[in-house]
């Protein structure tokens, strides 16, 4: 039987060349991207849930309170990055509808991401 002696040949070769192989690179993971995804994601949520009795949260849309902008509009008022610090300390506006509030370190980062995220231009 020459099959065996051939097949066996052919696997011997076979483990001996996998050992030599390089590792197949995989592409890289670009997870800076993968997280800011899921904070934006977030961020949203806590806008819909925190902010959208008020405020239109969206992409298009006008906000149920006439008086509270868009918060794809925002930065027309206020630089986005610049809020970070007012909501971490506490925000307030100079109409008495808007409550003031303080948020976490994460809720805060997940807002400020998704509010730069629907900023018109």
């Amino acid at each position: 039987m020459i099959i065996r002696p051939v097949v066996a040949v052919l696997l011997v070769a076979a483990c001996s060349t996998a050992d030599r192989a390089q590792p197949v690179a995989s592409a890289p993971v670009d997870a800076p991207a993968a997280v800011e995804t899921s904070s934006i994601e977030r961020g949203a949520m806590f806008a819909r849930t925190q902010c959208a009795a008020c405020h239109a949260v969206g992409s298009d849309g006008a906000s149920p309170l006439a008086a509270a902008p868009p918060l794809r509009e925002i930065s027309r008022r206020y630089p986005v990055e610049q809020l970070q610090e007012a909501f971490a300390e506490g925000f307030v506006t100079a109409h008495s509808t808007m409550p003031e509030f303080v948020l976490e370190a994460s809720d805060n980062r997940d807002l400020i991401a998704y509010l730069a995220s629907i900023q018109e231009e």
